[in-house]
């Protein structure tokens, strides 16, 4: 029979198709025992109970070790990794004395702004609450994740090539206010073109803009999600562990109960949600007279489902709108303005939510993503 030595070494063979290290080397084998002769129990510790590579992992183990002269049945049952355990893994994954490095070594805060459906506003808060974090002394930068629906280069007012540093890194355009962005608008070569990538080149563009763009030192990087649950959301969800969401909905019962799907994301990979923003919550006519558009209450009970606070509510006011569309945020526009307010009373709740902690960029561990190389972007750094 062979020994568990010998198990542990033929295991070698058994490859994570994301981090592209074995699972010994990645000490994600918990166990080897021999119950009876011949058999063979191994558990393996996933980052997720839910991890949809699992699959992958059974029948690599069973087919390792079944190779072995004298196996005749492999029982592969798994676990999941400790907080501790994870930490050492992404020590292993490129941190040095538990201090990050390389890619968003200096951004303090990620804030992935997400919502379970379109046309709720995320984008518009997006754009305002950078400015607004900004002129509260935050250094501030957008990530438009919304590739195929980009839209912060409008609302923020800025447009045109980025540079490419001596470092081969690229750098992100000013916005009014001091705000840095990144769009996938700043590399077509038409206004309004068209994407049509599907997920593997999201992954792929999302990944650059994270690793290849020169961000600088950041209070925080607010992450535009597109809407819904799918490949984007998904891929910063893994290669940023350490970020936290703001969930937008209105106070609709139906955009309420379609946000909390965007909230389920966060939960299934671990991650923390810094509170919840309702938009469009009411509008005040020039006379005084309130009226509740789209419901009312939607928004805090949502917080409440998800024990998480408040963190504002954005009267409907066309000047948010229009200041938009225009490229104006309204926050650096009127910042007296009622729904300048609201965004600027939101900011606090995030900074209040946040530790200024650094940032840390991890190889994402998930569903496997078929290997492209090159650039995705149309101007490569």
């Amino acid at each position: 029979m062979p020994t568990e030595e010998q198990i542990n070494d033929t295991l070698r063979a058994v490859v994570d198709p994301e981090l592209h290290k074995d699972i010994v080397s990645l000490g994600m084998v918990r166990s080897i025992k021999q119950p009876a002769p011949g058999a063979v129990d191994v558990v393996v510790s996933l980052t997720t109970a839910g991890c949809p590579i699992r699959s992958h992992f059974e029948t690599a183990v069973r087919q390792s070790v079944m190779a072995l002269e004298g196996i005749e049945q492999v029982s592969v049952g798994f676990d999941v990794l400790s907080s501790e355990e994870k930490q050492t893994l992404q020590q292993r994954l490129g941190r040095k004395d538990g201090l990050p490095q390389g890619a968003l070594a200096a951004v303090k805060n990620v804030i992935c702004v997400g919502s379970g459906k379109g046309g709720v506003g995320k984008s518009t808060l997006t754009a305002n609450l950078a400015t607004a974090l900004q002129m509260e002394g935050k250094a501030a930068a957008v990530l438009d994740a919304d590739v195929w629906g980009y839209s912060i280069p409008r609302m923020l007012g800025v447009h045109g090539r980025p540079m490419v540093s001596a470092e081969r890194k690229i750098l992100p355009l000013d916005a009014a206010g001091g705000v840095k962005a990144i769009s996938i608008e700043f590399f077509l070569d038409k206004p309004d073109q068209a994407i049509t990538w599907r997920g593997p080149m999201l992954h792929k563009a999302i990944r650059q803009f994270l690793e290849d763009v020169d961000w600088g030192e950041l209070d925080y990087l607010l992450i535009d999600l597109p809407p819904g649950t799918g490949d984007v959301s998904m891929t910063l969800a893994q290669l940023l562990p350490q970020s936290r969401f703001v969930i937008v909905t209105t106070p609709q019962p139906a955009a309420q109960h379609v946000a909390r799907r965007a909230a389920d994301t966060a939960d299934r990979y671990e991650l923390q949600i810094a509170g919840v923003v309702e938009n469009m919550s009411g509008f005040t006519t020039p006379g005084g007279e309130r009226f509740t558009i789209f419901g009312e209450g939607g928004g805090q009970q949502l917080a409440d489902d998800l024990d998480v606070p408040l963190l504002g509510k954005i009267p409907l006011q066309e000047e948010l709108r229009v200041a938009s569309d225009e490229g104006r945020p309204l926050v650096l526009e009127d910042p007296d303005a009622p729904a300048a307010q609201a965004i600027f009373h939101t900011a606090r709740g995030v900074i209040a939510a946040t530790p200024q902690q650094l940032a840390v960029l991890q190889e994402p561990i998930g569903p496997p993503v078929p290997e492209i190389t090159g650039s995705a972007l149309p101007m490569a750094p």
